[in-house]
């Protein structure tokens, strides 16, 4: 057994170090894309067959606008929901939506408090280790298994060693919220309900590739009477799809579903998913589950009179845990804002125009700023000028009138509209004659003239209105 696991072992460290020293090209990218698309179209029905060209758009615009960095293997961790390689406006994507997700949670209750607790760790007393993944020196290993002169015992008890001295990595955030539960009652002078909240890299053990996947999570751990634990879990579950459906072109795409009985885990009695219609069939992206008091006794043996609570009758709290895959979510909102539209060109060939209706708030580029006919080096200045204050408005902007490659302004709607960009601004000699500059909106395609002075007001109301709905 710890024979095959060595060997399983090395198998892992030889192929880490393969997906390290890989060298992505945009060849690369077309063929994991095809392959990501094939395995897709293998997890379809025959109802969803047809949109397998769609989800191939997807992961070519998703690489070819930088969300995500090209590569076999990083388009085809993106297409599986796992963490990957994210590109400049994949990162950006990436850092709103969690942004809000921790606003939308913060916000929703009093006494709910972030942690942040380690990836890895070693804790007293942990000897065996069983099941869990361990960080082991690829160096340290290969040397136990190099060494000739050891018997088959010898190196099952080396291992054995190395893999007790080594750390272990965390699969999910729930057990550093209970191990924080102590402390924190003292913080909230022992009274219920309160809350937890963490957001951070998870690994998943392997799912037959022999390699273990990072994933963004995100972690809500609430603590309650027992009495009170399954309306909590109703209450969750009724915000948690509120706020999926909030940022979604599409929100029926988005719902809930109670996890069956028999896909009930340890001691959990109750389970709610928050699913997303993907094109080849629903995944879930956030899990919640009534975990009962058991996991919080397991994780403070000894310990029960320090966990109850209760003025009468006390009793240890029951935990109805959150917990969200922040990756697949970001490749849910994409997929949900893809929108394929026909289109005619200013010689009437009719084309396809992609846009990614991303939500204002989600959306990583706010503004892109462009010049039209005149002279450069004022233009230029002029589109400093706004640059600075919409930075100062923390409104992202796109330096589009830093290109140096000529192109004509159809090619760069349809760039930005790939991107998600909201508004075009260009500015021209009409600009610095009388102030007007022209404003494209992605969504309508419309251009409408507006005043320099009142660009940046219209942009922070616009994002504004859109978070409120």
């Amino acid at each position: 057994m710890v024979t095959h696991c060595v060997r399983h072992c090395v198998t892992r460290v030889h192929t880490m170090c393969t997906l390290l020293s890989t060298q992505a090209s945009f060849k690369a990218s077309q063929r994991s894309i095809a392959v990501v698309t094939r395995s897709s179209r293998e997890r379809c029905s025959s109802s969803w067959s047809g949109d397998v060209g769609e989800v191939r758009t997807l992961l070519q615009l998703c690489v070819d606008r930088h969300f995500i960095s090209p590569g076999h293997t990083n388009t085809e961790l993106f297409g599986r929901g796992l963490s990957c390689s994210y590109g400049p406006l994949g990162m950006e994507l990436r850092r709103n939506l969690l942004e809000q997700w921790w606003l939308s949670v913060s916000r929703a209750r009093a006494q709910l408090f972030g942690i942040n607790t380690l990836s890895s760790s070693r804790r007293d007393g942990d000897t065996e280790g069983g099941g869990q993944l361990r960080m082991v020196q690829a160096d340290s290993l290969r040397h136990i298994i190099e060494h000739q002169h050891l018997s088959k015992e010898q190196m099952i008890q080396e291992v054995q060693t190395l893999l007790r001295r080594s750390p272990s990595l965390r699969t999910n955030l729930l057990q550093g919220a209970l191990e924080e539960f102590v402390s924190s009652m003292e913080l909230v002078n022992r009274k219920l309900p309160f809350g937890l909240t963490e957001t951070g890299l998870c690994f998943q053990p392997s799912d037959g590739s022999g390699c273990p996947a990072e994933v963004t999570q995100t972690s809500l751990v609430w603590f309650c009477s027992p009495r009170t634990s399954p309306q909590w879990l109703d209450h969750w579950a009724r915000q948690r799809l509120k706020w999926w459906r909030k940022f979604s072109l599409s929100p029926s795409d988005f719902s809930s579903s109670e996890v069956p009985a028999e896909e009930l885990v340890g001691a959990a009695s109750r389970g709610v998913r928050i699913v997303y219609n993907f094109p080849w069939g629903p995944e879930p992206l956030e899990t919640l589950w009534n975990q009962g008091d058991a996991e919080l006794l397991q994780t403070h043996k000894g310990f029960r009179t320090k966990l109850q609570l209760g003025n009468r009758r006390k009793s240890v709290p029951h935990v109805v845990s959150v917990t969200g895959n922040m990756d697949r979510g970001l490749m849910a909102f994409l997929s949900n804002s893809l929108q394929l539209l026909k289109k005619g060109d200013s010689k009437q060939r009719l084309l396809q125009r992609k846009v990614l209706k991303l939500h204002p708030v989600l959306t990583p580029v706010k503004v892109a700023l462009d010049i039209g006919k005149g002279a450069t080096m004022e233009l230029r200045q002029v589109c400093e000028g706004l640059l600075q204050e919409f930075m100062e408005c923390k409104i992202s902007v796109w330096p589009g009138y830093l290109e140096t490659v000529p192109t004509s302004m159809e090619q760069l709607h349809a760039k930005y509209d790939e991107m998600g960009v909201l508004f075009t601004v260009v500015i021209s000699d009409n600009t610095l004659e009388s102030g007007l500059l022209q404003v494209r909106s992605r969504d309508t395609t419309i251009k409408e003239t507006m005043h320099i002075s009142e660009i940046k007001n219209f942009l922070s109301r616009y994002i504004s209105a859109a978070d409120k709905i």
